[in-house]
């Protein structure tokens, strides 16, 4: 016993004595253009990740698409079902999960005010935040949110769908779902 107290306490000794705690509050610090031979290039002033941006630069806007693919759709459909599901619901109707917990209720995709908005409303709103809604400028780039803005407006359509203009075939296949 006592033979392992001794030796618990020389390692603490001997790590002890590695620190220096001057060193540790006191660190160095450089002037711009100041030379450090551990940085590469030995410049203290380095460039950016590729592909990050600083919190303080404003967000970019992206130009929206000029058509809505079926792979723009697929990947709104994706980003939508996890940003924006829990308080809009599946179907767009403003009755997700966190409504239904007690959170205000957001708009209804096929209100008439949000039927006749433009794309960029959404765009906007999915950046900025509107009323109760946070900004998602953080956690959905510019690309996705385009993608959600197409996807919202497949929704209003597919709401406002009468099934009788439909092609036959498509017909065809509600029906068969229907009768599953």
């Amino acid at each position: 016993m006592k033979a392992a107290l001794l030796l618990s306490a020389m390692l603490a000794i001997a790590a002890g004595a590695g620190c220096k705690k001057a060193d540790m509050y006191q660190q160095q610090s450089y002037r711009s253009y100041d030379r450090d031979p551990f940085l590469p290039g030995e410049a203290t002033e380095q460039n950016s990740v590729a592909g990050t941006v600083a919190q303080d630069q404003p967000d970019t806007t992206m130009p929206q698409p000029a058509l809505a693919t079926a792979s723009l759709l697929a990947r709104g459909q994706q980003r939508y079902e996890i940003f924006c599901t829990p308080c809009h619901g599946a179907g767009g109707a403003g009755d997700g999960m966190i409504v239904q917990r007690g959170f205000p209720r957001p708009a209804d995709f096929i209100s008439e005010r949000l039927l006749h908005a433009p794309a960029k409303s959404f765009y906007d709103t999915i950046t900025g935040g509107k009323g109760e809604m946070y900004g998602y400028a953080e956690l959905v780039p510019p690309a996705d949110r385009w993608a959600i803005a197409a996807y919202i407006r497949a929704l209003q359509l597919s709401r406002h769908a009468v099934i009788a203009s439909l092609p036959a075939q498509d017909k065809a296949r509600i029906e068969a779902a229907a009768v599953r």
